[in-house]
């Protein structure tokens, strides 16, 4: 092409030039322009037009394996329970027996206080006891007599009733009215002493309910453990003075906070998803990186309500920490099987194309062009996607970006590895 665009411009110049050579090219111009036109549309006609580009797509094969949808969250350990202990009575500490780390088994005595009033109360109540029942023992001797002089009295008044009825005359009227008289007087005796013995025996009572209430806020001067645990905080010394706890009044300072550590929650916050999922008992595998070791614990309680701000459900895991391992504050990650489907069929969830509440892959066919398949979905695990239907197994799908995709393209498939499906995102 470049060598005809010198010819031509070659003759142009011989044209301009004066003479009869020139006249000869300017007859020869007509044939020699018509026969370059002819070389060059020949050179045209003989070049191959450019191949269409086929994009090179990667690809994965739609296989059967074992699926699961695990929810893994991170969390931190909890005690099982954990309170401030108080004192019940205001005293001195007279003695302590626990300190930051120490293990305590059920009723351990911790601490003892010192209240010397409280002592000399419970001498009050002890003589106010026995001053009770030395009144119920004179009021049941009263009664005994009375009620003594009461039968002397009403046998007495029976006799001479009955003389008196069978052979009247035989006995004066005033003497009957008169024995009548006494049975009535013993009777009432006897009512009144029954009385002041039953008193006697309130009394008693009270004294001794009295008793037992300074018996009990003495012993309360022993502040022992109400479960096993450790003592996580030490907040008083010997020799200080501790309020009563369940005075409102004043700003009572705890003796020590004990923690049950032998069983430690895991609270989890479940997703709104997976929430229908959650069941008691379900098994909880509990991984501690700090000391890469799983341990094994179990769904114990759940809210049964979301929170409106997070939407998620409040789920506590019970893990058994019998070797005192575990320690609460350690971050843990719990993971949870929600479903299993064994042999599905399975393609990476980077092959499915999600529009609004329609779900598809591009698979591709047999002579290298994709088409859009529409697919149901099953479970969902962290790199495949189980599907149930629109797949059959041994078809190739595309992963990656679908969008630059349309329906009818031929491409190029290449294979990729599970493990480089799983990375690409």
């Amino acid at each position: 092409m470049t060598k005809s665009k010198t010819k031509i411009a070659n003759l142009a110049v011989k044209m301009r030039a004066p003479g009869p050579v020139a006249n000869a090219f300017r007859a020869l111009l007509p044939a020699g322009l018509l026969v370059l036109a002819s070389c060059s549309r020949s050179t045209h006609a003989d070049t191959p037009p450019d191949p269409p580009v086929v994009a090179t797509v990667a690809v994965a094969q739609a296989i059967r394996q074992d699926l699961s949808h695990v929810l893994e969250i991170a969390s931190e350990f909890r005690p099982y329970q954990e309170i401030e202990v108080y004192a019940k009575v205001a005293g001195y500490v007279k003695k302590i027996n626990v300190d930051y780390g120490s293990r305590v088994s059920l009723g351990q005595v911790m601490a003892v206080l010192e209240v010397p009033e409280m002592v000399d109360e419970l001498e009050r109540s002890v003589a106010a006891t026995r001053q009770a029942e030395e009144q119920v023992t004179t009021a049941e001797a009263e009664l005994r007599r009375a009620e003594s002089v009461h039968d002397v009295t009403h046998l007495e008044y029976t006799r001479l009733a009955a003389v008196m009825e069978k052979r009247p005359g035989l006995v004066a009227q005033q003497d009957v009215d008169s024995a009548f008289g006494k049975d009535q007087e013993a009777e009432a005796k006897a009512a009144a002493d029954k009385s002041a013995l039953a008193a006697a025996q309130q009394e008693l009572q009270v004294t001794k309910a009295n008793e037992r209430k300074v018996r009990t806020l003495l012993a309360y001067t022993q502040i022992t453990a109400p479960f096993p645990g450790v003592i996580t905080k030490r907040y008083a010394d010997t020799g200080a003075m501790i309020q009563q706890g369940t005075a409102s009044h004043t700003q009572a300072m705890p003796l020590v906070r004990l923690a049950q550590t032998d069983t430690l929650r895991l609270v989890i916050p479940v997703p709104e998803t997976d929430v229908p999922r959650i069941k008691l008992g379900e098994r909880v595998d509990v991984t501690v990186t700090a000391l890469n070791r799983t341990f094994q614990g179990h769904v114990a309680r759940f809210s049964d309500q979301l929170d409106l701000d997070t939407r998620t459900m409040h789920t506590e895991v019970d893990v058994p920490n019998p070797n005192l391992v575990l320690v609460p504050g350690m971050y843990a990650t719990a993971r949870l099987i929600l479903e299993q489907s064994p042999h599905a069929l399975a393609v990476p969830i980077q092959a499915i194309k999600r529009e609004q509440d329609r779900t598809a892959v591009f698979r591709v066919k047999r002579d290298g062009t994709v088409e859009e398949c529409p697919v149901k979905l099953g479970i969902e695990a962290p790199s495949q996607v189980e599907i149930t239907s629109g797949l059959q197994e041994g078809d190739l799908v595309v992963i990656g970006d679908l969008n630059a995709l349309r329906p009818g393209e031929k491409v190029l498939p290449k294979m990729v590895s599970e493990g480089s499906a799983k990375g690409r995102s």
